[in-house]
């Protein structure tokens, strides 16, 4: 190629760059704003959905609030497509469906509602609401174990939940730290009960002939794969273990595979260390014991001496810690963004909706079912009708004691202020309080 035609591309090149230029404007990495993706609102049935809380190997668990009592929740959903790649995936989760129905305990997670979605084959078991995992609490200290007093009120709560499910004829298969969930007021709630068994109820005894459960809490008579087994001392062995792991933060058992976790699991070996003193050591070895026959029982255990005895707090509490998404540490409600979606909420309403004076709230500002609130209610004009009945506060107790004149000047506060677009907060309150599915 001549001179004179790499000049004429070159000449060419440049033509092409500068008309690029016109359409392509060049900006700093600084000047970039990110603007978070707004967060829409989206209802299923009666419920608001919220963020993510944690997904497992059946599906996503996001946090719900339950629009007709404003109960907060938690729903599991489920892909019939994934379902069915897991084995037993259906069966176990019709399973526990079944048994969640029958079931109602403080120490048993509750089954609250089951939505169906038939065209995007999803389903939504609807629970309620638990802040956090024992296990995640666990991960989050560097010691991994609570202290013994700690630990103690729970196990003591994990016996009562696991007496409750026996007296049911139900066997969990799968205690385990990581299925022991908490309420905000440290109520602990047994969960999970996809491998459960339900024994008949004509059963003579509680013999059962599998186990899906997890590999580390399972009994030498699993790993020794006998062909059957007492369905209650398997869970007595896995609470032994769950008992062993938040004292000591170690397991009885352990390999570097799932064969030579078995074959130490099946030879029994194991050694309780010296800080857990003689009572909780003594424990530990009856509910861990080989002989399913000689294993401690339920009501063994609450007579034992270590669960009957008062535990002073002599460390701090591990706490709740803050959520792994947003690092909050409260685990404030996820759900209000997609509440002030719903509801239509901006920026420019924040001094309608949060007065500094206007402290109580009146039950004759709400709507009441069956009447029809004007929501274009200019309140700088309206005249109250006489008729009303005397304020009553949120907490049912008469408001005669307040100032009437300050009372006055809340509600003409919209119209005397201009910022406030003539919008009261009065009005504002009745359009939240009106949750409309779309």
């Amino acid at each position: 190629m001549s001179a004179a035609e790499l000049h004429h591309l070159d000449y060419l090149n440049e033509n092409e760059l500068m008309e690029m230029d016109t359409f392509i404007h060049r900006i700093d990495s600084t000047e970039v704003i990110y603007q978070p993706r707004r967060k829409r609102a989206k209802l299923i049935g009666k419920y608001l959905m919220g963020d993510l809380l944690g997904e497992g190997s059946y599906g996503k668990v996001k946090e719900m609030l339950d629009s007709e009592t404003l109960c907060r929740r938690a729903v599991k959903i489920l892909k019939k497509k994934k379902l069915r790649r897991i084995p037993n995936g259906e069966a176990n989760v019709k399973k526990e469906i079944q048994l969640l129905r029958r079931l109602q305990h403080k120490n048993v997670i509750q089954l609250v509602d089951v939505l169906y979605n038939e065209e995007k084959q999803k389903m939504y078991m609807v629970m309620e609401y638990c802040v956090c995992g024992m296990q995640e609490m666990l991960d989050s200290v560097p010691e991994k174990r609570f202290p013994v007093f700690q630990a103690h009120g729970y196990f003591c709560q994990l016996l009562d939940g696991l007496e409750y499910l026996h007296s049911q004829g139900i066997v969990h298969k799968d205690i385990k730290p990581g299925n022991l969930l908490l309420t905000t007021d440290g109520a602990l709630k047994i969960s999970d009960l996809g491998v459960a068994e339900a024994l008949h109820p004509f059963a003579e005894d509680d013999t059962c002939r599998t186990s899906q459960g997890s590999p580390a809490f399972q009994p030498p008579e699993i790993a020794n794969g006998l062909d059957t087994f007492s369905g209650f001392k398997v869970d007595i062995w896995s609470a032994g273990v769950t008992l062993y792991n938040i004292t000591t933060s170690l397991y009885p058992f352990e390999g570097d595979n799932i064969y030579k976790l078995f074959e130490n699991i099946g030879k029994g070996d194991y050694t309780v260390p010296e800080e857990c003193g003689p009572l909780l050591s003594d424990l530990l070895r009856g509910m861990l014991e080989y002989d399913p026959a000689k294993r401690f029982s339920i009501q063994k255990i609450r007579q034992h001496s270590w669960v009957r005895k008062k535990h002073p707090p002599s460390e701090s509490p591990v706490p709740i810690p803050a959520s792994a998404e947003c690092r909050d540490p409260w685990r404030s409600m996820t759900v209000v963004p997609y509440l002030e979606d719903l509801h239509g909420y901006a920026e420019e309403d924040d001094d309608e909706l949060y007065d500094g004076e206007d402290e109580i709230i009146y039950t004759q500002d709400f709507t009441v079912p069956g009447q029809v609130a004007d929501d274009n209610l200019d309140e700088g004009s309206a005249d109250h009708s006489p008729a009303l009945a005397k304020p009553v506060c949120v907490n049912g107790t008469e408001a005669a004691s307040l100032n009437s004149k300050a009372k006055a000047e809340r509600r003409s506060s919209s119209s005397s202020n201009p910022s406030r677009k003539g919008v009261s907060t009065a009005s504002k309150i009745r359009k939240l309080s009106t949750c409309k599915q779309q």
